[in-house]
C-alpha cells in the first residue's frame, strides 16, 4: 500500500490542479491514498509577490472546494484544509465547517513560504488550539525562506507537545540536517519526503527512526508525471532499509498519523 500525505488540487493563477488529474496519476503509479490541499489558499505567487486580492479566495471557502472534492472520492482522496496565516485566522463558521464535515478532513495544512508568515508568531494560536480541539496534525512547508525555516515549527512542536506537525519537504533544497537534529528533540515533530533527497531520509530513518518519516510528492504540482520523480521511493527505498521501514515511510505513518483507515471510507 502507498499513501501520499502531500497532493494538491485548486485553480489559480497559472495553476489548475483537479482531483481528476490527482486520481488518474495515482492509478498509474500505484498509489492507494492521498491527503490534498487546495492551493486557492495562496497568499504569495512564485516570485513572493502577494496574490491580487480579486484572486484571492476566502479560506472557508477554501476548505468547503476541498472537501467537496474528496467527497466524490472518500476512498482515495482526504482533505488538509489549507489556512491563510497571513490575513486570516479561524472562526466560528471555520468550526462549524470542521464539525461538520470531520469524516473528510485529515489535517490542517500551513504555507510559510506562501504566505511570509513564521508559523510560531503568537497570534496563530488559534490555530493550534483548533488542531487540539480536533485532533488533527499540523502539516506545514519548510524550506524557501526565513519564515517557512523549520525551526518555527520546532518552537510549536516544543511548546505543544500534544499536538503533532509535520515538516513538508524537511526545509527543502537543504541536506536537512538541521532539522533532523530538531526532531531529535521533538518526538511529535516528523518530515516528509517530498522533493527530499533520498540520502536526507535516510539520515532521518538512521537518527529518529522511520515512523517519524512520511511518503509526500506534491501530487500533481509539476505537471501530470509528478508522481514519476518519486521513482526512488517506489523502488529504490526498498533496497535500503527493512520491509517494516519502507512500510512505515510508504503508508504505516500516515495512517497512524492521521487516523486513515481505508477500510472506513465510502
Amino acid at each position: 500500500m502507498i499513501i501520499d500525505s502531500h497532493a494538491h488540487i485548486g485553480r489559480i493563477l497559472v495553476y489548475n490542479l483537479s482531483y481528476k488529474r490527482v486520481l488518474l496519476s495515482m492509478e498509474k503509479y500505484g498509489v492507494d491514498f492521498s491527503l490534498v490541499s487546495c492551493f486557492e489558499s495562496i497568499e504569495n505567487d512564485d516570485k513572493g509577490k502577494p496574490v491580487p486580492w480579486i484572486a484571492q479566495k476566502r479560506q472557508n471557502r477554501v476548505l468547503k472546494r476541498t472537501v467537496k472534492a474528496v467527497k466524490k472520492a472518500p476512498d482515495k482522496l482526504g482533505a488538509l484544509i489549507w489556512l491563510k496565516i497571513r490575513q486570516e485566522l479561524p472562526n466560528k463558521r471555520t468550526i462549524r465547517l470542521i464539525e461538520k464535515y470531520r469524516k473528510y478532513i485529515y489535517g490542517i495544512k500551513l504555507h510559510p513560504y506562501r504566505s511570509k508568515t513564521a508559523p510560531d508568531e503568537p497570534r496563530l494560536q488559534p490555530i493550534i488550539d483548533l488542531a487540539r480541539r480536533f485532533n488533527l496534525p499540523v502539516v506545514s512547508h519548510t524550506g524557501n525562506c526565513e519564515e517557512a525555516d523549520s525551526v518555527h515549527l520546532y518552537n510549536l512542536a516544543k511548546a505543544n507537545p500534544d499536538v503533532n506537525f509535520v515538516a513538508v519537504h524537511m526545509d527543502i533544497d537543504t541536506d536537512s540536517a538541521e532539522l533532523i537534529e530538531r526532531m531529535k528533540e521533538t518526538p511529535n515533530l516528523y518530515g516528509d519526503t517530498t522533493w527530499v533527497p533520498l540520502d536526507n531520509v535516510l539520515r532521518a530513518v538512521e537518527a529518529v527512526g522511520s515512523e517519524r518519516i512520511l511518503f509526500g510528492t506534491d501530487n500533481p504540482m509539476d505537471g501530470k508525471e509528478t508522481l514519476r520523480y518519486s521513482k526512488k521511493y517506489f523502488v529504490d527505498l526498498k533496497d535500503e532499509v527493512s520491509e517494516e521501514d519502507y512500510e512505515n515511510i510508504m503508508h504505516k505513518n500516515a495512517e497512524r498519523l492521521f487516523g486513515i483507515n481505508l477500510s472506513d471510507n465510502s
